[in-house]
């Protein structure tokens, strides 16, 4: 989760799309330029089954002169020793 973010932060696309299931993973990705990232807390974490897990996280940036709090529940699954984001609910 934490490399995830990083790569939000970087605005790095490629490494996003890399760690994306491919049931779920878009096309591309369209991130706010003018962005500024301002931190992530992990809420929790736990494993859901043998390769799958959840993370639910806080990230909080800033855009526009706007705050804004992204509250979720990210769904993962580990496929050949690898863990792929596949989904998330927003709160």
């Amino acid at each position: 989760m934490r490399s995830r973010y990083s790569a939000f932060v970087q605005q790095r696309a490629d490494y996003l799309l890399a760690t994306w299931h491919i049931s779920t993973r878009p096309a591309v990705l369209d991130f706010e330029p003018e962005a500024r990232w301002l931190g992530l807390s992990v809420r929790r974490h736990q494993l859901t089954g043998h390769d799958r897990a959840e993370v639910e996280f806080v990230a909080r940036y800033r855009v526009g002169g706007k705050a804004v709090r992204l509250h979720e529940k990210s769904r993962f699954v580990r496929e050949g020793g690898r863990w792929f984001y596949v989904d998330g609910e927003q709160f």
